[in-house]
């Protein structure tokens, strides 16, 4: 074999390699950057998602919906429901509960349980309360997204039963049980009350109570924690109820002025003064 023959043969060989090693090199890494992204998403805990894009945090799945903030990339939450194919209700790391939209460019999401909700009470961890067996989630999270649809509802006093354009509390949380899971409650807060105690489950400390039991409250006397000081609450009359939404918060109507439907925290204001007991209408 001539000089010119080999070295041809010899540019040819090295040429050819090298091309292999470059392809060889690039299968590596664009394999890598997608095992890194689906170990992103697989590493996340069950009901646990992570913002992969600034995203608007609403009060109820619709696009209508008063913004609570907006949920920034890299913030991890945890997803309580879907209430429908466009949007979940999610609970953000200072436990601000409130829906985001599904779509996989906002957010990555971690396997859920059965029936779309979380297995564990994400809201209030450890906190059982009460007595007798536990709703499940998925039924909570129905009335709960069903009763946060209504949010902003104007509030009425002895607003229709068969309407839903305005609310009073008992209302409010019966219709709320009614599209959530099927369940016709009384049509009064009384009524209401009687119902969720014979069920045996009723707490008289609102701090043991879980999220979706119906609260039930005694008339208004002021807001400071003196002027029920002398109440006996064993045998106050109901005059007010809500549903708790964990973390402090219940969900509810009272007034024209507060704007209807809304979300009221209860840790030292009246309406921690003023509640007399409260439990599970589920279980």
């Amino acid at each position: 074999m001539n000089n010119r023959i080999r070295a041809k043969l010899v540019t040819t060989t090295l040429s050819a390699a090298l091309l292999f090693s470059a392809v060889s090199a690039s299968i590596p890494a664009a394999w890598n950057a997608q095992t890194a992204s689906a170990a992103a998403s697989t590493s996340l805990s069950a009901g646990q998602a992570l913002i992969k894009a600034s995203v608007s945090f609403r009060t109820a799945p619709s696009t209508s919906a008063l913004r609570i903030k907006y949920l920034k990339k890299g913030e991890q939450v945890s997803v309580l429901s879907q209430p429908n194919s466009y949007w979940y209700q999610v609970q953000d790391s200072t436990g601000t509960t409130g829906y985001v939209s599904s779509q996989d460019q906002y957010i990555t999401v971690g396997s859920l349980s059965p029936g779309g909700g979380n297995t564990t009470n994400p809201s209030n961890p450890g906190n059982s309360g009460g007595s007798g067996s536990v709703p499940s989630s998925s039924s909570v999270e129905k009335v709960i997204a069903a009763g946060m649809s209504y949010l902003g509802t104007p509030y009425e006093y002895g607003s229709d039963r068969n309407t839903t354009k305005t609310f009073d509390c008992s209302d409010f949380v019966r219709q709320s049980f009614i599209d959530g899971v099927g369940l016709k409650l009384p049509a009064d807060s009384r009524g209401q009350g009687s119902y969720v105690k014979n069920k045996g489950n009723a707490v008289t400390d609102w701090r043991k109570l879980k999220r979706g039991d119906i609260m039930f409250f005694m008339s208004y006397k002021g807001t400071k924690a003196s002027a029920y000081s002398g109440v006996n609450k064993s045998t106050a009359a109901i005059s007010h109820d809500g549903i708790y939404l964990g973390d402090g918060k219940i969900l509810h109507t009272y007034s024209k002025e507060s704007g209807g439907v809304t979300i009221s925290s209860i840790e030292g204001t009246h309406w921690e003064y003023r509640f007399l007991y409260g439990g599970s209408a589920l279980n």
